[in-house]
């Protein structure tokens, strides 16, 4: 199973360099010079690129991929995402802390035990994490802090949503 660590946002400069928005705490690891990441675009298609280089940037990672020599082949990249593989990934230290994919596909339900719905993916906001919930069809986005979401069981499968009136009703 691969996992979304960065996504390309631009070129930068004339040499090839990428602005990254990343997705992922394990900087050093992720983006470590000759590590090897899969990079799809929005069609599905899918190559291997191997980090050359990295720096910070105002928020962002301007990072040279061995196989993007020049800014015409940094252009083909805009809107990429940078997968890796999560096996790979560093166990967390804190309890309340979840890599995406372990939080996609749990069972969403309210304090009582009725099932509301299902976690089909996180969105990484400005303001802070939105899981994406799927109820009955519709994409309904939750903030994912505790005073609405108080329990996530991984083990479980199911995590509890303590939403305001009005908030599942998409």
């Amino acid at each position: 199973m691969q996992v979304v660590v960065g996504r390309v946002v631009k070129p930068h400069g004339i040499r090839g360099e990428l602005a990254v928005d990343v997705h992922t705490d394990s900087l050093g690891d992720r983006f470590a010079e000759d590590t090897v990441l899969t990079g799809r675009a929005r069609n599905g298609d899918t190559r291997e690129l191997t980090v050359a280089a990295v720096r910070p940037h105002g928020g962002r990672l301007l990072v040279r991929f061995a196989e993007v020599p020049d800014r015409s082949a940094a252009e083909e990249l805009r809107g990429l995402r940078l997968l890796a593989e999560a096996d790979a990934l560093p166990p967390l230290e804190d309890p309340d802390e979840f890599y995406d994919h372990e939080l996609e596909g749990l069972r969403a339900e309210l304090p009582d035990g009725t099932a509301v719905g299902t976690v089909r993916g996180v969105v990484h906001a400005p303001g802070g994490e939105l899981l994406v919930l799927d109820v009955s069809g519709t994409e309904v986005l939750v903030p994912f802090v505790a005073a609405l979401v108080p329990h996530v069981d991984v083990a479980g499968g199911r995590l509890v949503v303590d939403p305001p009136e009005g908030l599942l009703d998409g």
